[in-house]
Order: structure tokens, then C-alpha cells, then sequence
């Protein structure tokens, strides 16, 4: 048995874990860990108070996905409610969907008793929002943003480096095997509105097979769409590379893509025997995992495999001292 999470997960890991601990399902812990995250007015990348789009609306996507049966559910585009996993979890059971978005997503939410929450921002971060359109534009025109018919030059307000990418990842394995993952996320802050990344897209952020393992991605999601990264990671596994392999495969294939939009990508990943890892695009990060036996989430280094710049040729001796020549 076994929790494995993003770093920012770690507000929801002890409580995931503690249902490993009772006897609780996979489902049950991940769903259980991301609410604490979604609920977390700390946490800007996910959920309640998070960054919102350029419009100032925050908009969430969250999956899930289970690994016994294969059975998927998310949302995106979801407004007026926090906790978009739970949202997710009742469009896989309770649906024969797969995915739900905009306005049929919240009116799916009310059907299914959540409490609304109108005002998804607090308002200091209302603030950090309109700080960030200025000095382009004035109060007047800040306060008209929704009429006007230019937004998408406004998209490149949303590579903003330091608040662009965020999402949570849970990873759970419970005593009978059975692998879940969740994701969820508030997206990228100041996107434009709409925009889905890979949260929502089962086989890009999000992926389990109870025979092989489960893999969640947090970063830029349009990579992991392009490379189906999630299900590609199982997939590696399926064909008989070890944990470490398929990881690094993945991240190979996302080093490979091309084009204007090559940033940060991070992913965490358990095989079917409950052996864990995180690579990342950027060095020195981390995800966390715990078990039951454990009294509090360990930390681990997720190993380095950087991309290439925008405009930029990869340094491929760098690759192959860090793949040792495999890829």
C-alpha cells in the first residue's frame, strides 16, 4: 500500500494514507487527498483560489481514473464549485461519460448536491489578477475585460513563468492492488477561457492499469496532450520496460516534441508492485510519497531530464549521460 503525490500534495497525503490504513480503497484515498488540496486557499494552482483565467474567472479541471477497471471520469472548464475530483469521481460512476465540461459540468455538480461556491477568489488574488493587466490596461478597461474581442494576444499573459503551471497528483495502490490516480488543477493562471490542458484528458495527465501501473503529469499540460504522456509511461511498462525506463522513455518522447511551447514538465509514476519515481524537466524538484507504516510523507528527489529551449537544439550529450546511452 502506497501514496505517491506532487509536493503540493502534501496537505492531503496523511489523510489518503490513513484510509490505506483502515482498509479504504484506492479511489477513496485519492479522492480524499486532492479535496484537502482544493480546499487549500494557500495553493493557487488548484481548486478554491486559484489563478484564474484572463477573464478573472477560475475554471478547474480534475480525473481520475481506476486501475482496476479501467473506468475514467473528469471534468473541465468547471466554475462555482471546489471540489472538481468529486465532480470527476461521480462522471465515472455515475455517467456513462468519460468527461464533462463548461457549463454541463456545474450543472452536473448541482445535480449532485455540491454546495456552490459563487465567488471563487479571495480578494487578494483578485488583486494579484488585475495587477497582472496592468499597466496595459486602466481600471475602466480591466473591469470591460469579458466584451472584448481581443483576448487571444492576451495568451501570452499566461506564460507568465511563476504562475503559469500547477496541478496536484495523487497516486494510490491499496492492500488488494488496486491502483487509482487523480488529478486537479486550476490551470494556467491567465489562460485563455476554455482552455483545457492535461488534467482533464485521460492518457495525457493521467493514466492507471492495475496490470502495469499509473502514471499523473503536472506542467505544461499541451505537451503531455501532444505526447500522450500518461498512457505512453504504462504503456512501456506494458511492453516490458522497468519503472525507471518507462519514465525515462516518456520524458524522452516529450524532449522530442517541437515548436513555440516547450516548457516545464513533471510526472509521477508507480509500477504494479507499488515502486515509485518522479522525473522532471527542471532540476531540483521533488514529489512525496507514504506508506502506512510510515508516520509522515517522505520527500524524494525526482530525477533531472531537462528539454530543449524554445529556438534551441538539445544537448544530446547531456541526454546520454543521464539515460546512459538507452535513448
Amino acid at each position: 500500500m502506497i501514496v505517491v503525490a506532487s509536493s503540493n500534495g502534501r496537505i492531503g497525503i496523511a489523510a489518503a494514507t490513513q484510509i490505506l490504513r483502515q482498509g479504504g480503497t484506492a479511489v477513496d484515498a485519492v479522492e480524499a487527498g486532492i479535496r484537502l488540496v482544493e480546499a487549500n486557499p494557500e495553493d493557487h494552482t488548484v481548486g478554491f483560489n486559484g489563478y484564474p483565467n484572463i477573464l478573472g474567472e477560475v475554471e478547474l479541471d480534475a480525473s481520475m481514473m481506476n486501475g482496476r477497471t479501467l473506468e475514467s471520469g473528469a471534468v473541465g472548464a468547471l466554475t462555482g464549485y471546489v471540489h472538481a475530483i468529486t465532480v470527476a469521481r461521480q462522471v465515472m460512476e455515475k455517467l456513462p461519460h468519460v468527461l464533462l465540461v463548461g457549463d454541463g459540468a456545474s450543472r452536473f455538480a448541482a445535480e449532485m448536491g455540491h454546495p456552490p461556491q459563487p465567488e471563487m477568489l479571495l480578494p487578494e488574488t483578485r488583486t494579484v489578477w488585475a495587477d497582472r493587466l496592468r499597466p496595459d490596461m486602466n481600471d475602466a478597461d480591466i473591469e470591460a475585460i469579458a466584451s472584448r474581442t481581443d483576448l487571444a494576444r492576451w495568451v501570452e499573459l499566461a506564460t507568465d513563468p511563476e504562475r503559469a503551471k500547477g496541478t496536484v497528483n495523487f497516486i494510490a495502490q491499496d492492500k488488494a492492488g488496486n491502483i487509482c490516480t487523480g488529478v486537479s488543477t486550476s490551470g494556467w493562471a491567465w489562460k485563455y477561457p476554455g482552455r483545457l490542458g492535461d488534467s482533464p484528458i485521460i492518457g495525457a495527465g493521467n493514466y492507471a492499469d492495475n496490470r502495469y501501473g499509473a502514471a499523473a503529469c503536472t506542467g505544461m499540460g499541451e505537451m503531455a496532450i501532444r505526447a500522450s504522456t500518461a498512457h505512453s509511461l504504462v504503456f512501456y511498462m506494458k511492453m516490458g520496460l522497468n519503472l525507471a525506463d518507462a519514465c525515462e522513455r516518456a520524458m524522452v518522447d516529450l524532449r522530442d516534441l517541437d515548436g513555440r511551447f516547450i516548457s516545464v514538465m513533471n510526472l509521477v509514476a508507480i509500477d504494479k508492485d507499488g515502486n515509485h519515481a518522479g522525473y522532471s524537466s527542471v532540476d531540483g524538484r521533488s514529489y512525496i510519497y507514504q506508506t502506512p507504516t510510515c508516520p509522515s510523507a517522505k520527500n524524494c528527489p525526482a530525477r533531472w531530464c531537462p528539454f530543449r529551449r524554445a529556438g534551441a537544439k538539445q544537448d544530446n550529450n547531456e541526454w546520454e549521460k543521464l539515460t546512459n546511452g538507452r535513448w
